[in-house]
């Protein structure tokens, strides 16, 4: 259901296909997720993530009563679930999720392990566990409380209730709300795509970890390439061809 391409240099796509099952995620498929992100080009310098219509119901409730006889296969569930996500978010290049129209559950988790988040107009977002008399896991509550902030993130786990997009947008559940979300996400990626990729890891970096030793990276950059290249455009006038 993960289907990896790329429709421009520079930028890669994953495309999420399962629409009879509205994108749900079956176990086997977080271990493909995790196959697939690994995969990347390496020319790619942003990968786009998400579904014609929904980017993903979230786990395939219909092995949900396999989990309740045996706690293995929860167990399972959990750490393969985990393995794809966490895959996803550390793609050293930038992933913007492509979120056309519904977004719940794990599918959400999926979304927060994204960087950007561009959502069409008729996207809807539920974080369900409340509903169904489940948890959620750690990792991604956090990301959730870092994104919209603990208020909001207790509301949506509670409550389990629909947003539409431009409440997620107010929220700060996505960053954009646009009419064509996938050619509104297409532009940004070539914006990011021409910039420096040295740059840019590093950024990712602090933003994601906020751990190692950012300023020997800052100040490692400084005798990279691309400042030079950098530099030159800014005297010529020209935009910048980085390698």
């Amino acid at each position: 259901m993960f289907f990896l391409d790329t429709p421009e240099p520079g930028i890669a796509r994953l495309t999420i296909d399962a629409p009879a099952r509205r994108n749900a995620i079956p176990v086997a498929e977080w271990d493909r997720l995790a196959t697939s992100v690994t995969a990347l080009p390496r020319e790619a310098r942003v990968l786009l993530i998400g579904g014609a219509a929904d980017f993903s119901a979230g786990a395939d409730l219909g092995e949900f009563d396999g989990f309740r006889q045996e706690p293995a296969a929860a167990a399972r569930f959990r750490q393969a679930m985990r393995v794809g996500i966490d895959a996803l978010a550390a793609v050293p290049i930038p992933v913007i999720a492509v979120i056309a129209g519904g977004c719940y559950g794990a599918g959400v988790a999926l979304a927060l392990a994204a960087d950007i988040r561009v959502a069409g107009e008729r996207a809807r977002f539920a974080v369900t566990p409340s509903r169904l008399g489940i948890g959620y896991p750690a990792q991604d509550i956090a990301r959730l409380a870092v994104l919209v902030g603990r208020g909001q993130a207790a509301r949506m786990l509670y409550a389990a209730e629909v947003i539409e997009a431009h409440r997620a947008s107010v929220i700060g559940l996505v960053e954009t709300v646009a009419a064509e979300p996938w050619t509104e996400a297409t532009i940004l990626a070539r914006e990011i795509a021409d910039k420096s990729t040295l740059s840019i890891r590093m950024l990712k970096s602090v933003l994601s970890k906020g751990n190692g030793d950012p300023d020997a990276s800052f100040d490692a950059l400084f005798a990279g390439p691309d400042l030079a290249e950098g530099l030159a455009a800014h005297r010529e006038r020209r935009a910048a061809r980085f390698a």
